[in-house]
């Protein structure tokens, strides 16, 4: 930790959706002092269900904890009163369209303009312009616009997004990476910044592995329900369990099962097992059906097997992992009034606050009475680089829930180390792909891996040889962070753990991103991101009314890509802060449950248990997706107010649905989606969003990648970048300050394993020769030159 307390950020939030209050969440619960400003009638937000004790959403409780909230008025006056928070404040976050935005005296250019110390996080649901632009921010629409809803669900039936409102928890996390990223410049003397993050944008970099498959085959992929290939949700006697492994694994699935048929040797090659499907998995099926989804999870486990089980609320509340953990908290409120959940991350240096949520005063806070103090201690960028320049990493990330937080931190200007050694690659490199379109040979390294890895140093180091750990060690006291995403114990036995590599460099930051985190008695366990769907919650609140829970797949693996933007944003606080010198021990399970805070709440509160509802959500309807004229076209409604719906009756069936309020909709649900059906398969999906959006009613077409691709939106704002190895992902967010040069490549192993040791670690060639001569350290073939500045030691020690 630094030796003195930076000053508390002040941060003023206007809200009118779910991912503003997000991203002020994260700051209130670190601590510091944020305004959220309330329209005269509420905060919608807060009467939607489900309700506390005390008639206040459950959502509204868990976003809103341990801020204060004022009373802003319409007009003129409204505006003056919002200004003059503004002219306190450190950060605004703004989740408003562009004609509310307006109405405040709030636009792009005059955010900077007036404001110019002031970071503003704009978090948008498609951009500032175009023809969705005035659409509130709606996850389902923006999940549907950004792509991912056509990876969600069966082949055979609608689009669906993911349960609770995951595109605006990613955005809220999104927006606070920006904003700590944004205050690093202004710390340095660049001024405020405007971060513009919209929703589609997020959600469409979480989807960036179907851009890389529909470059190979050429033909986008499509949601392949519950059952790809080798990986399957399986009915258990009281539940459901995903099968979930590799090739590698497959002797222990055998063991698990322990039926004959399993072990014939022809089954151990994955070609006769997927020949074979119809022939084994009813075997498996019928032993899971007599045992409980639980025990299969905790049998397979001790197998090593990364199975999951679908947990519910209900599970995740009595969860022993969970309560040891303190993320279900200790004496929840019965009432209501205080989160169900902590913070996912777990560390003596950064507190966290889960008090009540505020009831709106007339006025502004008596301590915002001044400017707030000036800038913080702490590791600062050069004058005119990157916010992260200066900035060395080490990075132990695999696949993606690391390698992607490595990713993000090389973007915006770190040094990234890519740490592997020949026999212990990263996953990614050799990671299975679809056959190429037109029989075109299969690349060495799998498409995949550039997309986390581009623009990182690649270094090659035996890390099971004591010389090897010491060249570890030796670069780690000139690094800032170390990353690291491997099952529990893994660190300890290679010598890089948390205790190991502090000891060496004591101001470095350690993040671990496991997957139930350090400690608890299911730590050891292993997950992949479709492991994570089920375990967190997330399956058992998505999927089709009153049928089985589902994943999002190893096509999509959305935990992972949520993971990464928490353990970057996480970072880049505590860099932002002057935080140095603490372990970051952050549970992948944790950070999804998060997301799903209301619903653990209303299990706690009400004793209720979600379960999937489709596309319908509390607060919008209708509130789903609906199929063109043309095979496999569908767009995506969701409507607000009783202004839309009278709108969408007018154009769908006056005599059917004209006339009647929210509660009638959301209770005639059936008849609703025939008449509305009806009306857009009559017409093909461009005729049916013009003339939806020409009557007011917020509507998008679903798109896949290669109807992503063709939206000029999504290039002119680098959410995909083309490279020399392919389509690669780009950025999830804007600052308008400062653009990320982009990376050109990814490295192969240990292509700078030379310049790094040789510029960073000070070692002359001889020395370099002797290691790579005796097989501690691998020099790949040279890429072009990248020079890298060497910073001093970190620490007293050499």
């Amino acid at each position: 930790m630094t030796g003195s307390e930076p000053p508390r950020l002040r941060v003023v939030e206007i809200s009118g959706g779910v991912g503003g209050p997000v991203c002020g969440r994260l700051f209130a619960g670190l601590g510091h002092d944020v305004v959220r400003c309330e329209p005269a009638g509420g905060d919608p937000l807060r009467r939607r269900p489900p309700l506390n004790a005390a008639g206040t959403g459950l959502e509204f409780v868990a976003l809103n904890a341990d801020k204060d909230a004022v009373r802003i008025g319409s007009g003129d006056a409204g505006a003056r009163d919002l200004h003059r928070l503004l002219d306190l404040a450190d950060v605004a976050v703004l989740d408003l369209t562009p004609a509310a935005a307006a109405e405040l005296g709030l636009g792009a250019d005059g955010l900077r303009e007036r404001w110019p110390r002031l970071v503003a996080v704009w978090i948008l649901g498609f951009g500032r312009d175009g023809a969705y632009r005035d659409i509130p921010g709606d996850s389902l629409l923006a999940e549907a616009y950004g792509g991912l809803a056509t990876m969600i669900g069966e082949p055979d039936r609608r689009p669906l997004g993911l349960g609770g409102e995951q595109a605006a928890y990613c955005a809220g996390v999104t927006g606070f990476l920006g904003a700590m990223l944004a205050l690093r410049r202004r710390d340095a003397g660049h001024g405020g910044d405007l971060v513009e993050v919209t929703m589609c944008d997020v959600v469409a970099y979480m989807d960036w592995k179907s851009d890389v498959a529909e470059s190979m085959t050429g033909r986008p992929p499509m949601r392949s329900g519950a059952d790809p290939g080798d990986w399957r949700l399986v009915r258990a006697r009281d539940g459901w369990v995903g099968f979930i492994f590799q090739q590698k694994h497959w002797a222990q699935v055998v063991e698990l099962v322990g039926a004959p048929e399993l072990a014939d040797p022809l089954l151990a090659d994955e070609s006769h097992r997927q020949a074979r499907a119809a022939e084994w998995w009813p075997v498996v099926e019928r032993w899971a059906v007599e045992r409980s989804a639980e025990d299969i999870y905790r049998l397979a486990q001790r197998l090593g097997l990364p199975f999951g089980w679908a947990a519910r609320a209900s599970d995740l509340v009595r969860s022993p992992q969970l309560r040891h953990r303190g993320f279900i908290t200790p004496e929840p409120d019965p009432g209501g009034s205080t989160p169900a959940v902590g913070t996912p991350v777990h560390t003596a240096g950064l507190p966290w606050r889960s008090g009540t949520a505020p009831e709106p005063a007339d006025r502004m806070p008596e301590r915002w009475t001044s400017r707030p103090p000036g800038t913080v201690p702490g590791p600062r960028p050069p004058s005119g680089t990157a916010p992260l320049s200066g900035i060395v990493v080490l990075d132990f990330g695999t696949i993606t829930a690391g390698a992607a937080v490595t990713r993000l931190l090389a973007d915006y200007g770190a040094t990234v180390l890519k740490i592997e050694w020949t026999d212990r690659p990263d996953t990614f490199r050799s990671w299975k792909m679809p056959d190429p379109a037109g029989g075109a040979a299969t690349a060495p390294t799998s498409p995949y891996f550039p997309s986390n890895n581009a623009g990182k140093l690649g270094v090659a180091v035996n890390l099971k040889t004591p010389e090897g750990r010491e060249v570890v060690h030796r670069l780690a006291r000139r690094s800032h962070i170390l990353v690291e995403n491997y099952r529990v114990g893994v660190t300890r036995r290679l010598g890089i753990d948390a205790d190991t590599i502090r000891a060496v460099n004591p101001d470095l930051l350690y993040l671990s991103l496991s997957s139930q985190g350090q400690d608890g008695p299911e730590a050891g366990n292993s997950s992949y991101g479709s492991t994570l769907d089920l375990l967190s919650g997330l399956a058992s609140v998505t999927g089709y009314e009153a049928d089985r829970p589902l994943w999002s797949s190893s096509d999509v693996n959305y935990p992972d890509q949520l993971v990464s933007l928490f353990g970057a944003a996480f970072l880049a606080y505590c860099l932002q802060r002057g935080i140095e010198g603490v372990h970051l021990d952050v549970s992948q399970r944790e950070v999804v449950s998060w997301t799903l805070a209301a619903e653990i709440a209303d299990h706690l509160v009400n004793g209720n248990d979600a379960a999937p509802h489709g596309n319908r959500r509390p607060g919008r309807t209708p509130h789903d997706t609906y199929p063109c004229s043309e095979p496999g076209t569908w767009i995506a409604i969701s409507c607000f107010t009783d202004r839309h719906r009278d709108a969408l009756a007018a154009l769908a069936a006056p005599a059917a649905l004209a006339g009647h309020d929210e509660a009638w909709w959301w209770s005639h649900e059936d008849l609703v989606d025939t008449e509305v059906t009806g009306w857009t398969r009559r017409r093909t999906r461009k005729e049916a969003i013009a003339e939806l959006l020409a009557a007011g009613v917020p509507a998008v077409p679903v798109l896949d990648a290669a109807g992503r691709r063709d939206e000029p939106g999504f290039a002119s704002r680098g959410v995909t970048l083309a490279t020399c190895q392919g389509p690669v992902k780009g950025l999830p967010m804007r600052l308008h300050g400062h653009a990320p040069r982009p990376p050109v490549t990814a490295p192969g192993l240990g292509a700078h394993t030379r310049a790094v040791l040789r510029d960073l670690g000070r070692m002359s060639d001889e020395e370099i020769d002797d290691l790579e001569g005796r097989g501690v350290i691998h020099c790949g073939p040279e890429a072009s030159p990248s020079p890298i500045r060497a910073p001093e030691p970190r620490s007293d020690q050499p």
